[in-house]
């Protein structure tokens, strides 16, 4: 069971408004221009499965699946809206002028055979936009695409269903459209089914479905069709957590069979967990193209001005710092090692330089190579925690069930104001270690495991 204590303790700041995107004004006539495991604090100690090995061999090496030379779209944006041909006609005067949104400006990619890659980015950034030219639903404007094999877009699931008609009728319809034929169509229409788990809703017309229902039914159809590449936009943002997990354990699947996957996402975990590469946009610019961590790490600097649990570039002028952190067992001793299943607590003390309410304490418990474990804060788990004044001190304990394999683990400490806990006032890396050991089964978490075989 995770305990928190907090004596005296605080941590999250504001959060920075996105900026807005700038529009270039124009005239007629003008010249267009790893897997980590979070963990955190609660009474459940919840572990996330790692992302199978990518195929094998350097993505530079393989043949590419998409290539993108120089793309760039860009969208008119009329001063001047005319609904009718009438209205054009008898104000033939008006105003002419327009903005331009850039929505992708000079992007250069290539893509390989067989790889998961993803797209990052805040709202606005035009990775999305870039799809879609990508599936060939939007025409570039500069540029050339070229893409080798069949491709499947999940990027409005369930566009062409008719509300009308039942499940059987939409699944035929849809598959088609999707490329089936009329055959294949009718021969998967089980498989279909199933996956949506819809059995018993086979004749209920669409348009008393819930959004849910829809979701699975379109998402099972979809994965039906035979492509080489898939683009998915977002669609791991929809449904319940077990249709979710569905969804991923198909990707799995899907990567296996070394299908090329461009993954369109605000969720830097999936994208970490899921990705063998990735790209960062914004405004339209391609800002960064490496590993997906690195990726994350880089968009919530972009965001946040600093990365999460990172330590501001500039230290605090107001003095709040983190003065001690250690590791402490059950009688409250200070400990570098302990054993598997002995108590275990993680431990800071903070001296504030300036008056803060409800400071975000957090305890981040990382392995040797960086992978992190346990992501404890005060503001889930503990509540809020008080009020403090230039001057004093406070101590955060954060007491965890030690499930951990035999391993050196770090402690990183942070302080941050009352908010979202992203705008750290004080973190010092890994300033704090410990060894545990004991029994090792090749996992990240020892748990307990009750294990029953009976004859039958």
């Amino acid at each position: 069971m995770l305990k928190v204590i907090l004596i005296g303790i605080n941590h999250l700041p504001e959060r920075r408004s996105f900026q807005q995107m700038g529009l270039a004004h124009r005239t007629e006539g003008a010249v267009p221009a790893v897997a980590s495991v979070h963990v955190p604090l609660s009474t459940t100690v919840t572990t996330i499965e790692p992302a199978p090995a990518a195929p094998p061999g350097d993505p530079a090496s393989r043949p590419s699946a998409i290539s993108i030379e120089g793309v760039s779209k860009t969208f008119r944006l009329p001063h001047q809206q005319y609904s009718t041909l009438k209205e054009r006609v008898l104000h033939p005067l008006r105003s002419t002028d327009y903005d331009e949104l850039h929505a992708v400006k000079d992007v250069t990619l290539q893509i390989a055979q067989g790889e998961f890659f993803g797209i990052v980015g805040r709202n606005g950034s035009g990775k999305s936009t870039l799809l879609k030219c990508i599936a060939g639903i939007y025409s570039v404007d500069e540029g050339r695409l070229s893409i080798a094999g069949r491709l499947s877009p999940f990027i409005e699931l369930g566009v062409g269903f008719n509300m009308d008609l039942t499940a059987r009728d939409n699944v035929v319809i849809n598959a088609i459209m999707l490329g089936l034929s009329r055959r294949q169509a009718r021969a998967r229409f089980d498989e279909v089914i199933a996956f949506a788990e819809l059995e018993e809703f086979i004749d209920l017309k669409l348009k008393n479905y819930s959004s849910g229902m829809l979701v699975r039914l379109a998402f099972a159809t979809a994965i039906q069709v035979d492509a080489e590449i898939l683009l998915i936009d977002e669609v791991l943002a929809v449904g319940d957590a077990s249709f979710q997990q569905k969804c991923f354990e198909e990707f799995f699947r899907l990567k296996r069979e070394g299908k090329t996957i461009v993954f369109v996402s605000h969720d830097m975990y999936s994208v970490e967990r899921f990705c063998t590469r990735a790209m960062l946009m914004e405004r339209g610019d391609v800002l960064q193209v490496g590993d997906p961590r690195e990726i994350g790490r880089a968009y919530h600097k972009l965001n946040f001005g600093h990365l999460p649990h990172e330590a501001p570039r500039e230290p605090a002028s107001t003095g709040t710092a983190i003065a001690d952190a250690w590791f402490q067992n059950a009688a409250g001793e200070r400990i570098t090692s302990a054993s598997q299943e002995d108590a275990l607590s993680m431990c800071f003390e903070v001296r504030f330089g300036e008056d803060l309410h409800d400071p975000v304490f957090a305890a981040t418990l990382r392995t040797e190579l960086g992978h992190t474990i346990v992501v404890a804060r005060s503001d889930q788990h503990g509540g809020t925690s008080d009020s403090f004044k230039a001057g004093e001190s406070a101590t955060a304990t954060f007491a965890i069930p030690n499930w951990l394999t035999s391993s050196r683990y770090t402690l990183t400490p942070s302080l941050a104001r009352e908010g979202t806990g992203e705008d750290a006032l004080a973190l010092v890396e890994d300033m704090a270690s410990i060894l545990v050991h004991g029994n090792t089964s090749g996992g990240i978490l020892e748990l307990p495991v009750d294990v029953r075989i009976e004859h039958k």
